[in-house]
């Protein structure tokens, strides 16, 4: 039996060693605490990131707060103190407002049509063209479908009932929706709601699906649910990853973390729908009276939000721009949904104007 060198064995033995510590290893955390049953979405794309790209990537997740607090997320990634963060986009619209089409939209798009734009209308890039002003890349991996409504101790049935109510309501274009209507926005983090409820700082709130209400304990502090979510028609969530990071990654291990947010995606959507209709049971079960706007007043919510979005948009050309991109999604996939209703996707929205919208993207 042939020896092997004393130097080679030296040398191959510092090769493996090369080769062991060449795995990239990523520090990740969420916007979300470990309440808030949103962070299932964060740690389900991590488990099939770490699955999918085997010994070239190892990312360790931290739930939200547990590294820096959540409106900071943005920032370490942004710097590199950590390579990814999850997030919902409309939490950065103070640094430009094109973040809150990307995160939600007032009586607009279903979750259904975020995926549709996303995957096959160039949804995707235009996530990538905003958050690449601030050096990040961004994969979409969540999305549910609209949100609960608010949840209040006063019950709501008419647009009168929201007059002088201070709500929690994230959302630019939503709180100016909400003050139009005579009501006044509140801001605060989802781990805040419970108490301010309880002690009545604000007299009502909205935060997520009714799963991620429950789990937020909603039903021990109000009595009261209106439905639908108009505010929030749908969201997104995804993950900002650090570009000098994304960079230093092989390009099958950026492609394996695509295909993760990919599946995710689709994934999110089909575990929060089963999780929000247990959970709308589990409200009765509690005793919340459910009560929901007539289809009038959701056709008068639509004019409004159209207006607002119009004016908000026409504020920033990159906010035009993603609007604009979004209508010509609707106007496109409305020939095929219009056709095959009711057996389609979710209905065709009649939103803002088109043409208005297009002017100022082009500024």
């Amino acid at each position: 039996m042939k020896t092997i060198p004393m130097m080679t064995a030296a040398a191959l033995s510092l090769g493996m060693a090369s080769a062991a510590v060449a795995q990239e290893s990523w520090t990740m955390t969420t916007t979300w605490p470990t309440s808030l049953e949103l962070i299932e979405i964060d740690k389900h794309f991590v488990e099939l990131a770490n699955k999918l790209t085997g010994d070239d990537l190892s990312i360790e997740f931290f739930e939200g707060g547990a590294l820096v607090p959540a409106g900071e997320v943005f920032g370490a990634v942004e710097s590199g103190t950590i390579q990814a963060g999850g997030d919902w986009p409309g939490y950065w619209a103070g640094r430009n407002s094109a973040f809150s089409p990307l995160a939600t939209t007032a009586s607009l798009f279903n979750a259904v049509d975020y995926v549709n734009w996303i995957q096959q209308w160039g949804g995707a890039e235009i996530y990538n063209e905003i958050y690449g002003k601030f050096g990040m890349v961004y994969l979409p991996y969540g999305v549910t479908n609209n949100e609960s409504g608010f949840r209040t101790n006063k019950k709501i049935e008419t647009l009168d009932d929201l007059q002088g109510m201070r709500l929690r309501l994230s959302g630019l274009e939503q709180g100016r929706l909400l003050e139009e209507l005579g009501g006044s926005q509140v801001s605060m983090a989802g781990g805040e709601i419970y108490q301010s409820l309880e002690r009545g700082v604000i007299d009502g709130a909205e935060f997520s699906t009714p799963n991620v209400d429950f789990s937020g304990g909603f039903q021990q502090v109000t009595k009261f649910w209106a439905t639908p979510g108009w505010h929030q028609s749908a969201s997104v969530f995804g993950v900002m990853i650090n570009k000098d990071s994304w960079d230093a990654l092989k390009p099958e291990t950026r492609e394996m973390l695509q295909v993760a947010a990919d599946a995710n995606l689709i994934w999110s959507l089909a575990f929060t729908e089963k999780r929000a209709t247990e959970a709308y049971q589990q409200f009765k079960d509690a005793g919340i009276e459910i009560t929901r706007y007539d289809d009038a007043t959701l056709e008068k919510i639509q004019v409004m939000a159209n207006g607002v979005i119009e004016t908000t948009a026409c504020e920033n050309p990159d906010s035009a721009m993603v609007y604009l991109s979004m209508m010509e999604y609707l106007g496109d996939y409305a020939k095929w949904r219009d056709a095959s209703a009711p057996f389609n996707l979710g209905r065709t929205p009649n939103g803002p104007d088109i043409e208005k919208l297009r002017a100022c993207a082009a500024q």
